[in-house]
């Protein structure tokens, strides 16, 4: 990430945002069961506040330093921190109730890796888990946080099918006007 978005995802602001709109608004009305896994937990804002809705909350970060800070911050809590690539999670198949991502996928960096994170996601959960999450839509902000990094935006209008072809069922997708919340469930 580079300094503006870091700083921006560092802020108060993003914290209080993320807690008090976002999540509520990306997860209203789902059950996510006593194992949940968090993919690309950041800074951990989004994990700070799931932690305590489910029993055992697993995150999984590439970054290195980013994953050592959460597992420093989180040692004593019912989250457990591991340093790992989206697209090939180090989990067992079935292992959670519940695969959540929010504000992530836009930095995987293709379509096709996109895709990979989707059929991880759809293995990594036991029959009847959902997965959902959040993602932004295309905006000037957007391109100032992403200037000089990754930035491969999810489609809202082709994930329903991306979701499907990856042996997820029902999903489902809500457009907002700086983002998109969706879910999908493995049957």
């Amino acid at each position: 990430m580079n300094r503006l978005h870091t700083w921006y995802c560092q802020s108060d602001h993003w914290t209080w945002k993320t807690q008090s709109e976002v999540l509520p608004w990306a997860l209203g009305g789902i059950n996510l069961g006593d194992s949940v896994l968090e993919v690309g937990p950041g800074l951990g804002a989004t994990t700070d506040w799931l932690r305590h809705r489910t029993k055992q909350l697993d995150a999984l970060e590439i970054d290195p330093a980013l994953a050592d800070s959460l597992q420093q911050r989180f040692a004593a809590t019912n989250v457990n921190v591991r340093c790992g690539d989206a697209t090939k999670m180090p989990y067992q198949d079935g292992g959670f109730s519940a695969v959540l991502t929010f504000t992530m996928m836009h930095h995987i960096p293709t379509h096709e890796l996109q895709d990979r994170f989707f059929r991880e996601a759809f293995r990594s959960l036991k029959p009847g888990g959902i997965f959902a999450g959040v993602d932004s839509l295309l905006s000037v902000l957007m391109r100032l946080f992403h200037l000089g990094d990754t930035m491969t935006l999810v489609s809202p209008h082709t994930l329903a099918s991306r979701l499907l072809s990856a042996g997820f069922t029902d999903p489902q997708i809500h457009v907002g006007s700086t983002r998109f919340r969706f879910s999908a469930k493995r049957f």
